[in-house]
């Protein structure tokens, strides 16, 4: 069907067969391949993917350890995990649009076979390339050569050609380097040190982010998948339909939390957009929206829901090694940025509604007052977060009794929890596994909450393991998917054995949903394997030519040294490379040449930028390529959705998300939106209300509508009220400075009275690799010490400097850097070993608080406010009876 016929339907707006097919089409060619074969294939296929999915339980469990078998190393987990990926990718992903989809090629099984062993081949021959290293035989060569170049095949078929062809680039440089001009000549590699480089070692495409793919990534995408085909996707949307459907402009509302909530199983954009789109898309175009905004909405929520902790597109994984801080750090950094963006969201498609003159779809049931509303509201957070606390305090306390046995005492409540909720499910109706978007009825919210309240259970796993047992990440996933699978089994069988019905059936049919969730977890784990791979080829490819070092030269000369066209620039090339590329390796590849960029340049402007800061910016506006125009996939999936120009739907789209793409150049600034550097509760409180008023009135300006049509005046009084409530400190910078100078001599004094996890700033002076002398600010934080360690004064405070990764030697009124240990946090800020410590800085004690300039922005706020109360007074027409 034509867009143009799709915009000429009558009054059904709900998609035909064949639009949905071509929206589950779109979604398995971007996300799990476009083949779907029957036969001896695509047994191949499913048994491969679940095999797969097994082999990544196996290595993310303790088991391997605990019985002493199938015991992986960390090189050939990578090795199998590439090869695999590379074998499913020929399989799964047709070489052209022209290619069949229902059967699979021969050459397609031959170079999947081949591809297969070249992934693998450091797994099958990890001993004796041990025994060699740096020496590569001739079948070593033509093996990483052949490897090489079905990678790049591989990419080209599941990402697209601009990642291949952008590797590509990346390997000519290699050979091209001595022709080059002198910005970018380096000594060039022959074929078989690249090879060496690339393929048989940890620097190039088994590096790290394929090391994060196969520890973290793809047991986080299989639970996400697991999820998804149990119902918890329904089931939040029939949630958020149930608490929002009936507000004004509701189906724009829905969109926005479910995508939200969404974010918590998908982490594709497009699969995103789809599974929720297909039904609030309409829903808004019958609203009132129209079919570009209501387009606009669906992606820019969709999008968003990478940002979300706690799987973020898997970046948050790859954060962990390339920043060097735990999990529950990245989430903890990434949550309030995320949430502000959805609340101005929710708050823009609520301004929508106004300026349209949208009302409800349908009734609310009985009419309420604001009070009934606010209690209403009040008393279900409070009951939330009583069980929440029942639940914490539960388990702490079986813990802290039963020792030993708490686990089996915690299985079994946990057991009988879940079988209760099963017992609620059972005795309601089954929710519903659509909307009828033609006469939508908007279901009872506690009916509907309660219905599907067991799919908490596994998430709830994943945020205990993770925050109150501190496993790590893969561990805590691992116990969570584990959970998921035993419920996906159990839960359709104990249902119908609560309704006395037979349970033969539901218990085929809950064992055949985890086969097949299995199986999609896999498939949904090419193009991540693949684009992880590629990426390394590419940062390889930086570290084997020194590009690394040439960028910091090359930044500072198109920014000539100022940090904010530095940060535009660098959002700049994120968009472009967007384009090409998918989120994870356009984060890589960003992470990898411009997040140490952006903290060099900053430390030598005198700024000290929080590295996690610099890795969520280039994260942030990786993923605005799924919305800009001309590519964004998203983007297209929701025009295919409404029917509308998928440009203009862009365009429209890059206006909700501009709510979103400020964030990073404000928390760059100002950290504490990151949550860092914040030491009490008031001041907690007072950043999180600060910061979301201030995203609500940066939502007012762009929309240009608050209670009525703002005008010009009122706009830019909005914007510098949202500047004044995000960045206080830049006021408050030209009051009074933010540091004191210290001498060096004072270094150990200042770290003695440096709070547990505060920062230790200092200036540095030293001479860099080119022979440049420098000066530039740096900071690290100093962890306290050791449960149990006695040490005090001086001694308590070299101790602390070593735990950050420094040793610093003391001459007289001098002091220097001695060492950096490789991989610590003081290595990863800039600090640089032989420099002269010139400065310590301390925060300057006379320095008002910069939460007062909240006071003068929300007086701002409420003048609009008053302003544009009068102004629809005077609208209003005169009443004829006075």
């Amino acid at each position: 069907m034509t867009q143009q016929e799709h915009k000429k339907m009558g009054p059904d707006l709900a998609l035909t067969q064949d639009e949905t097919a071509e929206l589950e089409k779109l979604v398995a060619d971007v996300d799990r391949g476009g083949r779907s074969v029957a036969g001896v294939a695509g047994m191949v296929l499913f048994l491969v993917g679940i095999g797969w999915s097994l082999f990544q339980l196996w290595y993310a469990s303790p088991l391997p350890f605990a019985l002493n078998l199938g015991i992986f190393n960390d090189t050939e987990a990578r090795a199998l995990h590439l090869g695999i990926a590379m074998f499913l990718a020929y399989l799964a992903f047709p070489a052209s649009k022209q290619s069949a989809r229902d059967r699979i090629p021969i050459h397609d099984w031959l170079l999947a076979l081949i591809a297969a062993f070249c992934g693998s081949y450091l797994f099958f021959f990890y001993k004796e390339l041990a025994s060699r290293p740096g020496i590569p035989t001739t079948m070593d060569v033509v093996v990483a050569s052949m490897g090489l170049v079905l990678l790049l095949e591989a990419t080209r078929r599941s990402l697209g050609a601009p990642m291949a062809v952008l590797a590509i680039v990346f390997i000519a440089y290699i050979f091209l380097g001595p022709w080059l001009p002198d910005a970018l000549s380096h000594r060039g590699a022959s074929l078989q040190r690249l090879v060496s480089h690339m393929w048989l070692t940890t620097e190039g495409v088994y590096g790290v982010a394929l090391g994060v793919s196969v520890s973290y990534i793809f047991i986080f995408v299989l639970l996400g998948s697991l999820l998804d085909r149990c119902g918890a996707g329904n089931y939040m949307m029939q949630v958020s339909f149930a608490l929002l459907g009936h507000l004004r402009g509701g189906p724009a509302k829905v969109a926005v939390v479910s995508s939200a909530v969404n974010g918590l199983v998908s982490a594709s954009s497009v699969a995103n957009v789809v599974t929720g789109g297909i039904f609030t898309i309409p829903l808004m175009k019958k609203a009132g929206y129209g079919g570009i905004r209501a387009g606009a909405i669906e992606t820019a929520s969709s999008v968003n829901g990478q940002i979300m902790p706690p799987v973020m597109g898997a970046a948050a994984f790859l954060m962990i090694e390339y920043v060097g801080i735990p999990y529950t750090d990245i989430i903890r950094h990434a949550l309030l940025p995320a949430v502000i963006s959805y609340i101005a969201l929710f708050y823009i498609v609520h301004l929508e509604a106004l300026k349209l003159g949208i009302q409800p779809m349908m009734a609310s049931g009985k009419p309420k007052t604001f009070i009934q509303k606010l209690a209403g509201w009040g008393m279900g957070t409070a009951g939330t977060l009583s069980v929440m606390g029942l639940v914490y305090w539960i388990g702490v306390g079986v813990q802290a009794i039963a020792g030993d046995a708490a686990i089996w005492i915690l299985l079994l409540l946990l057991l009988v929890l879940y079988v209760y909720l099963l017992k609620i499910a059972a005795d309601h109706e089954d929710l519903p596994t659509d909307i009828n978007v033609n006469t939508p009825v908007r279901p009872e919210p506690w009916p509907t909450v309660r219905a599907g309240l067991y799919f908490l259970i596994p998430i709830g796993i994943l945020v205990w393991c993770l925050t109150v047992e501190v496993m790590s990440a893969g561990l805590s996933a691992f116990w969570a998917v584990v959970a998921m699978l035993f419920q996906m089994a159990t839960q359709r069988p104990i249902i119908a054995w609560f309704r006395k019905q037979a349970t033969a059936q539901p218990l085929r049919q809950g064992v055949s949903e985890v086969w097949t969730g299995l199986q999609e977890g896999a498939r949904n784990m090419v193009g991540i394997g693949i684009a992880c791979g590629t990426a390394g080829l590419i940062v390889g490819a930086i570290t084997l030519t020194g590009l690394g070092l040439r960028m910091t030269a090359f930044v500072e000369l198109v920014s000539m040294g100022n940090v904010l066209v530095m940060l535009f620039f660098t959002a700049a090339v994120c968009l472009v490379l967007g384009l090409g590329m998918p989120t994870t390796a356009n984060y890589i590849l960003m992470a990898t040449l411009m997040a140490p960029v952006v903290v060099e340049l900053g430390a030598q402007s005198g700024m000290v930028i929080p590295l996690i800061a610099v890795h969520m910016f280039v994260f942030y506006y990786g993923i605005m390529a799924d919305i800009t125009p001309p590519v964004g996939l998203a983007t297209f999936a929701a025009a295919a959705i409404s029917g509308e120009d998928p440009i203009k739907t862009g365009v429209k789209g890059v206006t909700y998300a501009m709510r979103t793409a400020v964030l990073p150049f404000m928390f760059i600034f100002n950290p504490m939106l990151l949550l860092i550097g914040i030491h009490s509760a008031w001041e907690l409180v007072l950043v999180v209300v600060g910061s979301t008023v201030a995203s609500l009135a940066f939502a007012a300006a762009t929309i240009g509508w608050l209670r009525i049509k703002t005008s010009w005046l009122e706009t830019v009084l909005l914007l510098l009220a949202t500047f004044m409530l995000f960045r206080p400190d830049w006021f408050m910078d030209h009051v009074s400075e933010k540091y004191q100078s210290r001498p060096a001599s004072e270094l150990m004094q200042v770290v003695q009275n440096t709070p547990d996890g505060g920062n230790l700033v200092v200036q540095l002076a030293g001479m860099n690799l080119e022979g440049k002398d420098l000066q530039k600010t740096v900071a690290v934080s100093l962890p306290a010490l050791p449960e149990g360690d006695q040490a005090t004064g001086l001694a308590a405070a070299s101790k602390r400097l070593s735990l950050a990764g420094l040793t610093v030697m003391a001459f007289g009124d001098t002091a220097q850097v001695a060492s950096v240990a490789f991989g610590s946090s003081a290595r990863r800020a800039g600090w640089e070993q032989g420099w002269d410590i010139e400065q310590v800085k301390v925060p300057h004690p006379d320095r008002p608080s910069e939460f007062w300039v909240f006071l003068p922005a929300l007086l701002i706020l409420f003048w609009v406010w008053i302003r544009q109360g009068v102004r629809m007074r005077r609208a209003l027409p005169a009443n004829p009876a006075v």
